[in-house]
């Protein structure tokens, strides 16, 4: 490799670009995905790569595979499989924590070799929580552990996370612009890493078989819900207990001629839940809609305070549900919680401006955000990725609601499950998937949607719904971003930076130079997306590899696999985020858990990349 490269203006352009994007990414001035757009428009207008290459991304490798996958997701949620999987470990643990955990844990694990990280957390909080609830052990106790164990099986297949996604592109990329004599780099193929991914869900495996027991010491008490006792749980969580009476307005009362809004802002007032004008009852009323002589009020409370703000008001009470005793009733309709999903539409709206009630009959009892539950004034909190919120709604609703995958149901809740009929035509075609990629040479987009057509024409979900599986804003940074991993090589900013980066390092080990590339993407996917942390340092990496000695392959995958396992903060990864709110974890938690096995994963994957990869 050329080792007296001078820094030009594409360069600096380049590199401008790159800090311009961390800082992006990092303060969230910006929406991430118009970040990227930014990115492949300044590309485009300063021609730093070649036009014809610009948009190689939107139909690349890496996108195409990542739809198929979703879609299959998605495909195999609709049979009710997930919902089959609780039952059948709820079966074979008998109740025993150690077994509950040991099982979830092995087989999310396993599961996500095959299905994206985010979906299949999302997909499985829901189940963890109906073992939870029917077993009494505590949340707190099997969402870490799950989620920790998700990301360490996302390293067996190419498929299963968006850095190995996108790694072979990256790797066609950076062989375009290899320097003259150098051996391009061959393609991973789908199990290329199961053998350094399986020993990295093992040692997940061992962690928390050993230590989850110890993470959480004085939570030795059983989970006090159960099938039959949400309203203990929710009191004790957020504070919302009592009863539901009616109010009926009288002539005399001040509420006639007030809107629902006005009516919740008044000193003492219940949460109101439902409102009946006329002939018309409604569950979780329109902010807007005005309350009148006759109108029935459903609220929620303690009676001794129902009844004084009754007496306040002129409003008569009524104990015995009489007009919505068939819409309260726990099969139709009651409390849930949600977490707000990372690339959530919701995130940094105001709830009232959401106006859940008008678009879905869902009322907002209370947020919690960490330690802090808003329930006063709860229409003017702006929503953060990973808050909870606490709902009434009916259960018909909610779930039509959840199809905006804004958020992530994860109470337990009567659902009817769709298609089981089907199980067997989407386990058909989704081994069809990995038979081809395994067995073929296709290539791995084209493998992946074999599965997902597959499931289509078999009436397993329909053509909307697999759009609607689709998370359209990752797959759109995804391919706005490749473009700069292209320009870093195109212009040989990264082999500048290696160039640089080999001053200090030239005379070190390789083994340390790869943990320092390790720790530097493990570094930067803290505070930027994995995947852009990936577009950043894979090209930096293979270079580095070049200019050392070392095998590019060995150095990109390490890039990889570092910028996927992200256990330290909630923020840096989707996953983590997922369970943050519904395990009531802290910041320490994550650390406390994510320290130690961050560097026993690191470590892990130095050793197993050199001893399978070691070709250089």
């Amino acid at each position: 490799m050329d080792m007296s490269l001078t820094l030009t203006t594409d360069m600096a352009l380049v590199l401008g670009l790159l800090v311009f994007t961390v800082l992006m990414l990092v303060l969230e001035w910006v929406r991430g995905d118009l970040v990227a757009l930014l990115v492949i428009v300044v590309i485009g207008v300063t021609r730093l790569m070649p036009v014809d290459q610009l948009f190689d991304g939107f139909a690349g490798n890496a996108v195409m595979s990542l739809i198929a996958v979703m879609i299959m997701g998605a495909g195999l949620d609709r049979t009710g499989l997930l919902g089959k999987a609780a039952s059948f470990i709820l079966r074979l643990a008998g109740g025993v924590e150690t077994r509950v955990s040991h099982l979830v844990n092995a087989m999310v694990g396993s599961m996500s070799a095959i299905m994206q990280s985010q979906a299949l957390a999302t997909l499985f909080v829901p189940v963890v929580s109906r073992l939870s609830s029917r077993t009494g052990i505590p949340l707190k106790r099997l969402l870490l552990p799950m989620a920790c164990c998700i990301l360490a099986g996302t390293n067996i297949t190419m498929i299963s996370n968006s850095p190995l996604i996108l790694l072979n592109d990256l790797v066609a990329s950076a062989n375009r612009n290899l320097p003259p004599g150098a051996q391009s780099i061959e393609p991973f193929p789908l199990f290329a890493i199961a053998p350094v991914g399986i020993p990295l869900l093992l040692v997940g495996l061992v962690y928390f078989a050993f230590l989850t027991p110890r993470l959480w010491p004085s939570e030795d008490e059983k989970q006090k819900v159960t099938p039959g006792r949400t309203e203990t749980y929710f009191a004790e969580m957020y504070g919302i207990d009592g009863e539901v009476m009616e109010l009926t307005v009288t002539a005399e009362s001040p509420l006639v001629g007030m809107s629902v809004v006005e009516a919740e802002r008044l000193h003492g007032a219940p949460l109101i839940l439902a409102l009946k004008t006329g002939n018309e009852a409604r569950l979780a009323p329109p902010g807007d809609q005005m309350i009148w002589v006759g109108s029935v009020i459903g609220v929620l409370g303690k009676r001794e305070e129902i009844q004084e703000f009754a007496n306040n008001q002129l409003c008569r009470t009524q104990s015995r549900l009489k007009n919505f005793g068939d819409m309260f009733n726990p099969t139709r309709a009651g409390i849930s919680e949600v977490v707000i999903a990372p690339n959530s539409r919701w995130v940094k709206q105001l709830v009232g401006d959401l106006r859940l009630r008008k678009r879905f009959g869902i009322s907002v009892l209370a947020v919690t955000r960490g330690d802090q539950v808003f329930r006063e004034d709860v229409r003017e909190v702006s929503l953060r990725p990973g808050d909870t919120l606490v709902l009434h709604s009916l259960w018909r609703d909610l779930t039509l609601a959840a199809e905006s995958r804004d958020f992530v149901v994860v109470t337990d809740y009567p659902q009817d499950e769709q298609r089981p009929s089907k199980i067997w035509h989407a386990v058909f075609f989704f081994s069809l998937a990995m038979g081809l990629g395994l067995f073929t040479d296709l290539k791995l987009a084209v493998a992946m949607l074999v599965g997902a057509v597959g499931m289509l024409l078999a009436g397993v979900l329909s053509m909307d719904e697999a759009y609607h599986a689709i998370n359209w804003k990752t797959i759109f940074i995804l391919a706005c971003l490749i473009p700069l991993g292209g320009a870093m090589d195109s212009t040989g900013t990264a082999a500048w930076i290696a160039q640089e980066v080999m001053v200090y390092l030239g005379d070190l080990p390789q083994w340390v130079i790869q943990a320092f590339i390790a720790i530097l993407a493990l570094g930067f996917s803290q505070v930027i997306s994995n995947v852009g942390a990936a577009v950043m340092m894979v090209p930096m990496a293979i270079n580095i590899a070049l200019a050392s000695g070392g095998n590019p392959a060995a150095y990109a995958l390490i890039v990889a696999i570092s910028t996927s396992n992200t256990f330290l903060l909630p923020s840096a990864n989707p996953v983590l985020l997922v369970v943050a709110g519904p395990g009531g974890y802290r910041t320490r938690d994550f650390l406390r858990v994510g320290l130690p096995l961050t560097a026993l994963i690191l470590a892990t994957t130095l050793v197993t990349v050199n001893l399978f990869f070691n070709r250089g």
